[in-house]
């Protein structure tokens, strides 16, 4: 299993792109680590609200997908500085001021990988 340092997954996350939407969220993220792929998202957390798989979308390459859809069979292939936008839906969540997210993911070369981040709005 490979282990990725914590200061270098915190490096994908987009600084200042969590958006307020419609009873959720957005934020951006950019893979600068090298070429590999998500098999799973566990959740999302932004302050106290916690996005299971079914409320979270990844937008990226032109594609859209439920976060519940994406599997060890299902994989998305996230190139090296390939772009995508996680939607959250169904919860309030976003701040004024600084707001706390974490968001913990598959890959199928270091299992379960979490980036741990704050944002402000």
């Amino acid at each position: 299993m490979v282990v990725v340092p914590e200061f270098l997954i915190k490096r994908v996350y987009k600084k200042g792109s969590l958006k307020k939407i419609d009873n959720g969220a957005s934020l951006e993220l950019k893979n600068v680590l090298g070429p590999g792929f998500i098999s799973g998202f566990n959740y999302v957390k932004i302050n106290d609200a916690l996005f299971e798989p079914k409320d979270v979308k990844f937008i990226t390459g032109g594609q859209e997908l439920a976060g519940e859809s994406v599997s060890e069979s299902n994989q998305i292939a996230f190139r090296l500085n390939q772009e995508g936008t996680l939607i959250m839906n169904g919860k309030d969540c976003v701040v004024e001021g600084k707001n706390k997210i974490v968001i913990e993911v598959m890959n199928p070369e270091a299992g379960k990988v979490q980036l741990s981040v704050e944002d402000f709005v």
